[in-house]
């Protein structure tokens, strides 16, 4: 065959057959022989070449350089390069964030060694920083922290302060304060959550807060001291107090407004003392609060919805002491809110409410208050305080709220105290004709028939109490036309009764004999139709009036001169020895000369 046949040859490398024999399995491989050395020619020549091939891909001898060769090792080269530079930026990166991370997240049995390793390799030796758990302080009550206090050791206190200060009672009066502020400095805002109780609490449940946690030998102490101040001092204490009271209440509002969630102010000094404090003050000494009552009316900061329930609060304390003190604040400085158009809502009409309910309802409170309405010449119920409450009682058909039931039911024993006081005295006096004035107007308002009825009658009861009410009525007469009209008719209607009221029936007839002359002078001059019709009425009642207290005039006149004849038969008898000289006719003419009945 020539050389394109196919030949069987053996494997030229004896090893290779010796490692395959057990892999051809009885096969033979068929190759072209002359194939088979072109091949074995050019691997040979190749061998050669690369070991005398240069860096930059060139060969040694003349032959043809290999270009892409040579770009393909460079690419690698840099590919190399970058990786290598990777990897060193993040085994760096991811040291730093081991070293970061292990004080957060190491857990309790991982070993100390391994900060160490990782301390030394950065080249940092610092100390870790280990968090303490915080110690969470236990939280005291207000009743827990009052039963710590020793009566013995605040009288030495007290002694103490009172030698130290001997001059200074405004000074010692803070050292008191700030006594219970130590005994309290524990009891946290949350303890003693005194806005939210005041805010959300009645009267009744916050009137002994939080001196029902102080023991019966600690108050007396404490009260037994304090009566011994001059009421100057006492009045700044209140005032201060009350200022410390309204700073903590702004910055607890302040903090509610800056946040979404209700966060608790942590006061620097714990409330609690303060109203402790304050509130054996006030009951000790209740005429304390009357003394500042001016400037809480008159200075703004202490006024607003926000404030009205610690003003309500530390009157209740001035009841505990006074009852009758209580009712002067109340009538003086909180019943006013209900006129207010701003401080006037349900809730102010509530409070003001509440602690009028809460005065009336003490043990005797009626006979008390009835007793003492008027204070060291001034009225418990003022004839201001009168009138709103009169009005309140008394509103038209659409103004009636639901707390107009409430004011009709204190109204009888409020109005009652109004008017009472001894007959004649100046208070009564003064009284009366402060009343007049409001009540005539209140007579002439259209729409309204149950407060006219009411202010009618309390008009009569002011004539006779003071017969210079009707000179001041005569005054009014003409710009009260209407409600004048109003009262006459009344008198007229119920004259039997009313006239057995009266202590002299001269102030009146001259009084409606002025009345007589207006209305002739007002009717001649001419008007409106609705004013001349009141004029009419108006005269008509006076001169049925007139003539009734014409009639009773000349019964009494005729009484008297009977009285004085019946008083000079006796003298007469009494002294003559012999009654039978009595001449029997002239006496009998002397009886007939006296006036007809």
């Amino acid at each position: 065959m020539d050389e394109r046949a196919v030949a069987l040859e053996p494997q030229v490398n004896g090893e290779d057959e010796a490692t395959n024999a057990p892999s051809n399995h009885g096969w033979q491989k068929v190759t072209y022989a002359k194939r088979n050395r072109k091949q074995q020619s050019k691997t040979s020549d190749s061998a050669v070449n690369s070991d005398t091939a240069r860096v930059n891909g060139t060969l040694a001898t003349g032959d043809k350089p290999n270009v892409f060769r040579s770009l393909e090792q460079q690419s690698e080269d840099r590919r190399r390069r970058v990786l290598e530079a990777q990897k060193v930026a993040a085994a760096a990166a991811a040291d730093d964030r081991q070293i970061r991370s292990k004080p957060k997240h190491r857990s309790d049995d991982e070993d100390d060694d391994s900060d160490g390793v990782v301390a030394a390799e950065n080249g940092q030796d610092q100390e870790k920083k280990v968090k303490k758990p915080k110690v969470k302080k236990p939280k005291v009550t207000v009743a827990e922290a009052a039963s710590k206090i020793d009566a013995a050791d605040l009288e030495t206190f007290l002694v103490d302060i009172s030698a130290s200060y001997e001059s200074k009672e405004d000074i010692q009066l803070m050292r008191f304060a700030d006594y219970f502020g130590r005994v309290f400095s524990a009891v946290s805002s949350s303890q003693f959550p005194w806005v939210k109780m005041f805010r959300e609490s009645t009267v009744a449940k916050i009137a002994d807060v939080p001196l029902c946690h102080i023991s019966d030998v600690v108050y007396k102490t404490s009260v037994d001291w304090i009566n011994r101040r001059s009421s100057e001092a006492l009045g700044s204490f209140v005032l201060w107090s009350l200022d410390c009271i309204h700073s903590d209440l702004a910055s607890q509002q302040a903090v509610t407004k800056g946040s979404k969630k209700g966060v608790q102010h942590a006061s620097s000094k714990s409330q609690a003392a303060i109203f402790v404090a304050l509130a054996m003050v006030l009951r000790r000494k209740p005429d304390v609060l009357i003394n500042v009552l001016p400037t809480l009316r008159e200075n703004s900061k202490y006024q607003g919805q926000d404030k009205l329930p610690v003003i309500v609060w530390m009157v209740v304390q001035a009841c505990q002491g006074d009852l009758a003190v209580g009712l002067y604040l109340w009538a003086h400085n909180i019943l006013p809110i209900v006129n207010g158009k701003s401080s006037c809502n349900p809730q102010s009409r509530d409070l003001v409410l509440q602690l009028v309910e809460r005065i009336l309802s003490a043990p005797k409170a009626r006979t008390i208050l009835v007793n003492g309405a008027i204070r060291k010449g001034e009225r418990l119920v003022p004839p201001s305080a009168f009138e709103t409450l009169m009005r309140a009682a008394f509103p038209t058909s659409s103004a009636r709220v639901k707390a107009t039931e409430r004011f009709e039911a204190v109204y009888p024993t409020l109005k009652e105290v109004a008017l009472a006081g001894p007959a004649g005295s100046k208070a009564m006096k003064q009284a009366s004709q402060q009343i007049l004035v409001f009540t005539i107007k209140a007579v002439g308002e259209s729409g309204i028939s149950e407060l006219s009825d009411e202010a009618s009658s309390i008009f009569i009861w002011c004539l006779t109490q003071n017969p210079d009410c009707y000179k001041q009525w005569d005054k009014l007469y003409l710009d009260n036309l209407e409600g004048s009209v109003k009262i006459l008719r009344k008198l007229d209607e119920q004259w039997k009764v009313l006239s057995l009221k009266q202590s002299s029936l001269d102030p009146l007839r001259e009084t409606l004999k002025s009345f007589t002359d207006k209305n002739e002078k007002e009717l001649a001059g001419g008007g409106d139709a609705a004013h001349q019709a009141l004029l009419k009425d108006a005269d008509k009642y006076c001169k049925g009036i007139l003539g009734r207290v014409s009639r009773g005039h000349g019964c009494m006149k005729s009484l008297t001169l009977v009285a004085i004849a019946g008083v000079a038969v006796g003298a007469a008898a009494l002294m003559s020895p012999n009654m039978e000289s009595w001449d029997l006719k002239k006496l009998s003419v002397l009886f007939s000369s006296s006036p007809s009945f």
